[in-house]
């Protein structure tokens, strides 16, 4: 067989390759495609990350319904996470989520409490730079962010906060048993040495607190001829609020503040203070007015330690004790005052002056320190049993050493420093002890309040003289020294200095000009109202009163 003209072989076709999702390294085997469009490379967008801060802010808490977030309700919390989320300090899908950002306060206030040296913590965008300022502007001027500092991961500004100190302004006349008496003190010192006479600022009928104990009867019985409507005989024992309905209208001695505005510098403001007399309108028709001689205190026996004048013409001046300050009395004008009362009499009223001078405030003092130290506080605060731990709480320190000026008006300031307290437990514990000092309760039933085994009913003092002064983190600052910032208001102080004059002490002293909220309270600090008050030991109670029940818990 012949095999050379047979066919020869041929090899094979060479296999299809697999399409691949690689780029061949030979572009000159692609095809070329009219079609195809080079898309560049998006850029990576840039995200900031969380970081753990702590938050130092004030603020004043009027109109707000405390610092804890409320739903339906205006608080602190809730215009803080609103303004953390416009400015990128949390994003919006965390908003309405505190845990997501490890949300935390050192302290919990009131309603219409406010604050000076408040912390909060969580994790916040701050980057780019200028996240106070963003945050600021997203905030009222009510609030006032200070800074913040960065902390530890497991940082949490209430359980590292070791101590809070607040301090409650009282008037100086709260403390005086003759200054704004109830009607029930008034007929029962009738015929005695110490005769007191009813009071003309807020007027024998009164204006009742709104939110303390007794009963408010404002009604009225016309009479049968229609004319004019006559008070009912219950209504004159109880107080009732001063409102724009043509019912009782009372304006208060208090000083007219006039500014004027320097024309070579438009932020230079003078103030002139004038004395307004009051005017009594009752419903009977008869005007009352009534001019109090204004308290000289000479300059020379006052040792002070500053004055600050506030923007809106407040005068705020820090003093320590005052002694023997002069002032019109009964040996100076030779004879007692005479007072023109509702009815049109003129009645002897006898003027004892009261002076918050070294025995006053070693007393005071010694009332507030039964406070401190370890107790059940079951009694100054609401809806906690005597049983609950949470019922035992340390005390510090309680003192009243320093007086300051606010708006012609002189505040005692409270310094209460506390690891921790309970809902309404500063209030309480100040109004106890102001009713001790005004002689409506005795020293010994402070002991017998703090007892597991009593149950006692402890007035409640006004909130608007409570602030919170400061936040201690001691413990935290001490471990972690070497490698964070000392969490503290050292470098705040200044511009807290200026809000807390600015903001609160002045809407305290406005406050307590306008409404009398302090005078108000203690037309209701009586036994009718706290018959628990009667209360002095086991076999002893007050002068010419009944036995209260004090209810024990067993």
């Amino acid at each position: 067989m012949d095999t050379s003209s047979s066919t020869p072989l041929q090899p094979p076709e060479p296999k299809k390759l697999k399409m691949s999702s690689t780029s061949d390294d030979d572009d000159d085997t692609k095809p070329e495609s009219t079609d195809y469009i080079s898309i560049p490379p998006t850029e990576k967008k840039f995200r900031f990350k969380r970081r753990k801060v702590a938050i130092f802010l004030a603020y004043c808490g009027v109109g707000y319904q405390g610092m804890q977030r409320n739903p339906g309700a205006k608080t602190i919390e809730g215009d803080l996470e609103q303004a953390l989320s416009l400015s990128g300090g949390i994003s919006e899908a965390d908003r309405g989520k505190p845990p997501r950002y490890d949300w935390a306060r050192s302290a919990r206030t009131d309603k219409g409490v406010s604050a000076v040296g408040q912390v909060v913590s969580g994790r916040f965008y701050i980057d780019p730079p200028g996240f106070v300022d963003r945050l600021q502007s997203n905030l009222s001027p009510q609030i006032r962010i200070f800074g913040f500092k960065r902390v530890t991961a497991s940082f949490n500004a209430k359980k590292f906060c070791d101590r809070r100190r607040y301090l409650y302004l009282i008037p100086v006349f709260a403390l005086d048993p003759t200054s704004h008496p109830d009607r029930e003190t008034v007929l029962a010192s009738l015929g005695s040495e110490n005769e007191l006479a009813k009071c003309l600022e807020c007027s024998e009928r009164g204006r009742k607190v709104v939110g303390v104990m007794g009963r408010r009867n404002s009604e009225t019985r016309t009479a049968e001829n229609g004319d004019n409507a006559v008070p009912d005989s219950e209504a004159l024992m109880e107080s009732r609020v001063s409102c724009g309905n043509g019912v009782d209208t009372v304006s208060h001695s208090e000083p007219l503040v006039e500014f004027e505005v320097s024309s070579n510098n438009p932020n230079s403001v003078s103030v002139t203070e004038t004395t307004v007399e009051p005017v009594i309108s009752s419903n009977d028709g008869v005007t009352v007015t009534h001019s109090e001689p204004a308290e000289s205190v000479p300059q020379s026996e006052l040792t002070q330690e500053n004055k600050v004048s506030a923007d809106n013409g407040f005068s705020v001046s820090h003093s320590d004790i005052a002694e023997n300050p002069k002032t019109t009395t009964e040996e100076e004008n030779g004879e007692p005052s005479l007072v023109r009362c509702s009815n049109g009499e003129n009645t002897t009223e006898k003027i004892r002056a009261f002076f918050y001078d070294e025995k006053e405030r070693e007393r005071f003092n010694r009332i507030l320190k039964h406070y401190e130290g370890t107790h059940n506080f079951h009694n100054f605060t609401t809806r906690t049993k005597a049983e609950d731990p949470s019922a035992q709480r340390y005390i510090v320190s309680f003192v009243a050493n320093h007086v300051v000026n606010v708006g012609g008006i002189d505040f005692i300031k409270c310094e209460v420093v506390g690891q921790s307290f309970m809902l309404h437990q500063i209030r309480k514990m100040v109004g106890l002890a102001v009713a001790v000092m005004r002689d409506v309760a005795s020293e010994s039933l402070i002991e017998a309040a703090l007892q597991k085994d009593i149950r006692i009913n402890v007035p409640t003092a006004p909130e608007v003289g409570l602030y919170l002064d400061e936040c201690f983190f001691t413990s935290y600052n001490q471990k972690w020294k070497d490698t964070h910032e000392p969490l503290n208001m050292e470098a705040y102080a200044a511009e807290a200095e200026e809000f807390k004059m600015k903001e609160i002490y002045t809407h305290i002293a406005s406050t307590e000009q306008k409404e009398g909220v302090v005078a108000l309270w203690l037309h209701s600090l009586n036994h009718r109202n706290y018959p628990d008050l009667r209360f002095t030991g086991a076999n002893e109670t007050c002068a010419n009163t009944e036995t209260p029940q004090v209810e024990q818990v067993i």
